[in-house]
C-alpha cells in the first residue's frame, strides 16, 4: 500500500459552504482537484464561493439547502448526483452558536430561552444527523465513502457561557464515533467517519465573545490566547489541510477520530 495524498477526481458535498470556514475548505479542495457541491441555506453565499472556484479553473456547484428539512436535502442530493454522478465525501459543516443561547452578565442561565437552546442543538446535531441519513445512503449503496463532521474544543470540555454550543458539539463528537462503527458494521469497511475539532477562530458567530469593537481581546478572548501555546487564533484556511488529508487515501485507516486543530489549546491546562 502506498501513501497517497491525492484527492483529484473525488466529489465532495459541503454543508454550510457559504460560511468562512467551509468556504475556505471548499476553495482548497477544489484547488487540489476535487469537485465540490456547496450547500447552504443562503444560496447567494454558496454561489459566490462556487463562482470564485469556477473562475480559477475548479469545478463547483451551489444549491440552496436547509439541513433541517429532509425534502430539501433529498432535492440537494438529486441535484448533486445529476451533476456529478457520484459522491465520495460529505462534510457536515452547517452549524454555529447564537448570542441568545449563551450566558453573560446580561443573561443568566435561568432565563435562557428554550427556543434559543433548541436552535443551537438542532442546527449542530440534528443537521449533521439528518444530512448523514440522506447522503450516507449513497455511501451505504456503494459500500464506500467518507463523512467529516465539524466538532469543536467544546466537544472535549464544556466552555463557560456556551451551554448549548458545548452540549451540541459534544453530541457531534459522539455521533461521529457512533456513525463510524454503524457504517462499518452494517455497510462495509470502506466507509469512514471522522471529525475535526477546531480551536478558537474569530467568526461572525463568536466575535462578540472574543473581541471588543476596537479589536482588542475581551477578557474571555485574552484567556483563550493565554491558554493557546501558539498564542493566536486559528485561521479558517488552517482547517483545510487536515480535511483534505482525511479525504485522501493517506488517512485510509483513520476512523472514528476527533482531531484537534487548536494551536495546542487542548494540550495545555494553563500551568
Amino acid at each position: 500500500m502506498k501513501v497517497d495524498f491525492k484527492v483529484t477526481g473525488k466529489t465532495a458535498v459541503i454543508t454550510g459552504a457559504g460560511g468562512i470556514i467551509c468556504g475556505e475548505m471548499a476553495k482548497e479542495m477544489a484547488a487540489k482537484g476535487m469537485q465540490v457541491a456547496l450547500l447552504d441555506l443562503f444560496e447567494d453565499k454558496a454561489q459566490a464561493v462556487a463562482d470564485e472556484i469556477n473562475e480559477k479553473g475548479g469545478t463547483a456547484i451551489a444549491c440552496a439547502t436547509d439541513v433541517l428539512k429532509r425534502e430539501s436535502l433529498e432535492a440537494a442530493k438529486k441535484f448533486v448526483l445529476d451533476h456529478f454522478e457520484s459522491i465520495d465525501v460529505l462534510i457536515n459543516g452547517a452549524g454555529g452558536n447564537k448570542k441568545g443561547a449563551t450566558t453573560s452578565c446580561e443573561q443568566d442561565f435561568f432565563h435562557i430561552a428554550i427556543e434559543d437552546l433548541r436552535w443551537v442543538f438542532d442546527l449542530n446535531v440534528m443537521g449533521a444527523v439528518l444530512t448523514t441519513q440522506v447522503f450516507g445512503e449513497v455511501f451505504a449503496e456503494k459500500k464506500a465513502g467518507n463523512v467529516i463532521n465539524i466538532a469543536s474544543m467544546a466537544s472535549m470540555i464544556p466552555l463557560t457561557n456556551t451551554i448549548a454550543y458545548s452540549g451540541a458539539k459534544a453530541a457531534v463528537a459522539n455521533f461521529t464515533q457512533w456513525m463510524a462503527v454503524h457504517f462499518n458494521q452494517n455497510y462495509g469497511q470502506e466507509i469512514r467517519v471522522n471529525a475535526i475539532a477546531p480551536g478558537f477562530l474569530l467568526t461572525q458567530q463568536n466575535q462578540f465573545l472574543m473581541q471588543k469593537e476596537d479589536g482588542a481581546p475581551t477578557e474571555r478572548g485574552q484567556k483563550v490566547l493565554d491558554k493557546t501555546p501558539m498564542g493566536r487564533y486559528g485561521d479558517p484556511i488552517e482547517m483545510a489541510g487536515p480535511v483534505i488529508w482525511l479525504c485522501s487515501e493517506a488517512a485510509s485507516f483513520v476512523n472514528g477520530a476527533v482531531i484537534p486543530i487548536d494551536g495546542g489549546f487542548s494540550a495545555y491546562w494553563g500551568v
